[in-house]
């Protein structure tokens, strides 16, 4: 598998931790589970915290074979030696964001409920596009809500992988990735759970084969 295969599977999505050997730890039972993708999210650590988390789990992934994604920061995202980086609205431009991965790493785009944005992120080179929240999110009470039908029009569309995002459990999950998901970005029902391993195993269950 190269860094910009196809995504598929259980796309693990860090929650905000300042214990980076916790983080690192929570991480790590999640690939122990499955996880195929793990990104770092963090937008209120300060540089110095996001370069040492960020190195740290880039890694651990290496060590385990998952792939790591970087949220927002191209720079962080090479320096570290990630596999690549995933933007969205506020973050930089897909298109300057792909000039600046070069060919070999993943872009990964948010379109939210707009499939104009999914067609743009075609164009500017993502390798995967996010679409949500399908459900309502704790960690994002306020965020747009998708409908289900978008993932099969995103699909139709661009031809490429989506990523569900939002509120998703493994309840919920099934019919998301009847709807044409290729993947289900999860944090809280990840990472807050119990047995974090357990949980991940449950989502990734949920994929054939």
């Amino acid at each position: 598998m190269t860094a910009r295969s196809p995504v598929s599977g259980l796309y693990a999505v860090t929650p905000d931790l300042e214990d980076t050997a916790l983080l690192v730890a929570k991480a790590a039972a999640a690939i122990a589970g499955g996880a195929a993708l793990l990104q770092y999210r963090h937008k209120t650590a300060s540089p110095a915290l996001r370069g040492e988390q960020a190195r740290a789990l880039a890694a651990l992934c290496r060590s385990r074979g998952c792939r790591f994604i970087v949220n927002d920061d191209v720079e962080l995202a090479l320096a570290v030696g990630a596999d690549g980086v995933h933007v969205g609205r506020d973050d930089p431009d897909p298109r300057a964001a792909r000039e600046r991965l070069g060919p070999g790493r993943l872009l990964g785009v948010s379109c939210y409920n707009e499939i104009a944005r999914a067609r743009a992120a075609l164009a500017a080179g993502a390798d995967y596009i996010a679409v949500g929240s399908m459900f309502p999110s704790s960690v994002k009470p306020g965020a747009v809500r998708a409908p289900l039908a978008l993932i099969g029009e995103a699909r139709a569309t661009t031809g490429l992988p989506v990523v569900a995002i939002g509120g998703i459990t493994p309840d919920n999950a099934p019919q998301l990735i009847a709807a044409g998901a290729a993947a289900l970005a999860v944090i809280s029902a990840l990472f807050d759970a119990p047995d974090i391993t357990a949980a991940a195993r449950a989502f990734t269950a949920l994929f054939p084969g």
